[in-house]
């Protein structure tokens, strides 16, 4: 082959053929130099000891895999003086020692690992025809983290998902240089901590709002400035916006609800279920009224800004169809319904005893979302307790434009829209 030079992984290897193996795939046969630099005292070396074969994963051509294969040989050194009797060829521009492919792929597959993750470079290297798994992937963040040589001073500390919603650790970025420095084991403040002694030298510590992770910075590095990050200042924004908007009631389709119903009177859950369910029948009649009169699904979508198919479906009925609702499971604690008000009755009252108490009994689910019951039951004495409180009632938000209602989740990923709230 006349370009054999081209399939080269380096400078100093001479390609001798290049074929295709029976998976499909490449094999570029090379070897080194004619003979060998002794490493410790620098003799050239001519008479050879023995050789082995090193495979190594390089680049991929025409979309299959190519695989080097290199003679490395082993030389005897011929100046008495020298400790050393046999040494091997240097490979280190090409791969490093015990590596299973060439220095420039494993770079790839680290900025890959970095930017997209485990599973997501995987299939991405694949369809490129370097076949890596994600937790090769995964090992090679990490080795290319380790060996990161300056101190990091600006870092950043978040949650990794070693198993999403199972297991935990944390994730260690040095901001400044946009590696990842390392990867702990758990989500936990002692390792936290740990791990902070060891780097006096970090200066700005940016993390979420966590305390788990505030309390590890004050105890590990009290010389640090903390910072939110973006990301969790954005998050927390939207979730201010979606307040905000929630006092105004939900935008169930959108121009057609009257005010009256479209309103949600703030911290009361029952009056904006009966709210939503008026805007439906609401809905559901102006449909029908406009079939009446001769329109077909297409052009009542086009006037209400709903699917054709849901018009029609809703067209069978004569009344608004009930939402179905799944079985309850034992990830909900509304399946312990029933023990939970016997509890609830016999004095028990606090989260975590009665988040122990299910669990003995089969409880699957959090207890955040115990808590979230447990919350609407408080807020219920509460106003049996005390007098009736009189929320403000808002006018729903509609854009200027086209007089559609603004949700609150629309104005969440929409930040501009809350200056229409306020």
């Amino acid at each position: 082959m006349s370009s054999k030079k081209h399939w080269s992984p380096g400078s100093d290897v001479a390609v001798q053929s290049v074929k295709r193996s029976e998976s499909g795939g490449w094999i570029v046969s090379g070897v080194l130099a004619p003979n060998g630099t002794c490493p410790d005292c620098g003799l050239h070396s001519r008479r050879r000891h023995g050789w082995r074969r090193r495979r190594l994963q390089d680049y991929p051509a025409h979309g299959d895999e190519v695989t080097v294969d290199l003679a490395i040989c082993r030389w005897q050194c011929q100046a008495s003086a020298c400790p050393r009797r046999t040494f091997s060829d240097q490979i280190a521009s090409i791969a490093r020692p015990f590596a299973r492919r060439t220095t420039r792929v494993a770079e790839i597959v680290s900025h890959l690992g970095h930017a997209t993750g485990g599973w997501p470079a995987e299939r991405l290297l694949h369809r490129l025809g370097v076949g890596i798994s994600d937790g090769t992937v995964l090992r090679q963040v990490k080795k290319r983290a380790q060996g990161t040589t300056e101190p990091p001073t600006v870092i950043g500390i978040d949650d990794w998902s070693w198993r999403k919603s199972q297991t935990y650790g944390t994730i260690i970025v040095d901001l400044e240089r946009h590696v990842v420095i390392d990867i702990l084991e758990d989500r936990d403040v002692v390792t936290c901590t740990n791990w902070l002694k060891r780097h006096p030298e970090v200066r700005v510590i940016s993390r979420d709002r966590c305390g788990l992770y505030a309390k590890a910075a004050r105890q590990g590095a009290p010389q640090a400035k903390q910072v939110a990050d973006r990301f969790h200042i954005v998050q927390n924004l939207r979730q201010a916006i979606e307040e905000q908007m929630n006092l105004h009631g939900r935008a169930t389709g959108r121009a057609l609800l009257s005010d009256a119903d479209n309103i949600t009177a703030a911290g009361s859950l029952l009056k904006s279920r009966l709210a939503h369910r008026s805007s439906r029948e609401e809905i559901f009649a102006t449909i029908h009224a406009l079939r009446n009169q001769g329109l077909s699904c297409s052009e009542i979508g086009r006037r209400t800004g709903f699917p054709r198919r849901s018009i029609a479906k809703w067209l069978q009925f004569e009344t608004p169809p009930d939402r179905r609702r799944a079985a309850l499971k034992p990830t909900s604690p509304w399946y312990f319904e029933e023990y939970l008000c016997q509890s609830w009755k016999d004095g028990i009252r606090t989260g975590s005893a009665l988040f122990h108490l299910i669990q003995e009994r089969g409880y699957e689910g959090s207890q955040s979302h115990l808590q979230r019951l447990l919350a609407g039951w408080r807020r219920a004495e509460q106003q049996a307790k005390g007098p009736a409180v009189e929320h403000q009632i808002l006018k729903p938000v509609r854009d200027p434009e086209t007089g559609h209602a603004i949700s609150p989740a629309i104005a969440g990923d929409y930040p501009e829209f809350c200056a229409l709230a306020w």
